[in-house]
C-alpha cells in the first residue's frame, strides 16, 4: 500500500468527517467514534486507533483484555495510551493491502462498538462459575440455586428491594439462562 491510497479509501468508507491533520496523520470523526490513522516518522509503518473507554473504566478488566488480545481480537489489539483504552492496528505499510486496511477498520469499529461488554461477560461468567461451584459443593441442583437467588432478591440481599416484579422476573431469567449455560461445564469441587 502506498500513502496516496489512504485518502481515497477513507473517502470511500466515510462521507464526511475526514481530516488530514498533518502529513501522515488523519482523523475520522463519526457520531459514534473517532478513528486515528498515523504513519511512523519514516512512513514505513501505519497505525490506526479508536478509543474504547477510559483507562480507569478498563482497569478492572486488564486480565480479560490481555486474554482477549490473545484469543479474540484478530489483527487488532487493545492498548493503553494517554489514560484511554484503545483498539489498535499496526502494520508495515509496504506489505499492507487496501483490503487489509479496510478489514482492520472493520475490526477496530467492531471492538469499539462492543466496548467493554466482552470483558464484563467474561467477568460475570467467572462469578457465576463460583456460585455454581458453591452450589454443587452443597449438593444443590440448578433449580435450587435459582430458588436461592430468588430468595436473595426478595430479601434484599441482592438487587433492589424497590424493583418491580417484572424487573425481578427478568433479572432471575437472566440468572437462570447464564446458570443453565454454564452449569454442566463446572465440576463439583473436591472437599478437602
Amino acid at each position: 500500500m502506498v500513502i496516496a491510497e489512504i485518502d481515497p479509501i477513507l473517502a470511500s468508507l466515510y462521507d464526511s468527517g475526514i481530516q488530514a491533520i498533518e502529513p501522515g496523520l488523519w482523523q475520522v470523526e463519526t457520531p459514534t467514534y473517532r478513528l486515528l490513522v498515523l504513519l511512523s516518522e519514516d512512513q514505513s509503518w501505519l497505525r490506526m486507533m479508536i478509543p474504547i473507554a477510559s483507562a480507569a473504566e478498563a482497569e478492572p478488566f486488564w486480565k480479560d483484555l490481555l486474554a482477549l488480545n490473545f484469543e479474540a481480537t484478530g489483527e487488532v489489539r487493545y492498548g493503553i495510551h494517554q489514560e484511554a483504552l484503545w483498539a489498535v492496528f499496526q502494520h508495515a505499510l509496504p506489505s499492507l493491502t487496501s483490503e487489509d486496511f479496510i478489514a482492520a477498520i472493520a475490526q477496530l469499529t467492531n471492538l469499539q462498538e462492543r466496548g467493554l461488554d466482552d470483558c464484563f461477560e467474561r467477568f460475570a461468567d467467572e462469578q457465576v462459575v463460583l456460585i455454581i461451584q458453591a452450589a454443587k459443593q452443597q449438593n444443590m441442583t440448578l433449580e435450587m440455586t435459582v430458588q436461592n437467588l430468588d430468595r436473595f432478591y426478595q430479601e434484599g440481599v441482592m438487587g433492589d428491594l424497590d424493583a418491580s416484579a417484572d424487573v425481578r422476573a427478568a433479572t432471575l431469567e437472566a440468572w437462570r439462562n447464564r446458570l443453565q449455560r454454564l452449569w454442566s461445564t463446572v465440576e463439583r469441587p473436591n472437599v478437602v
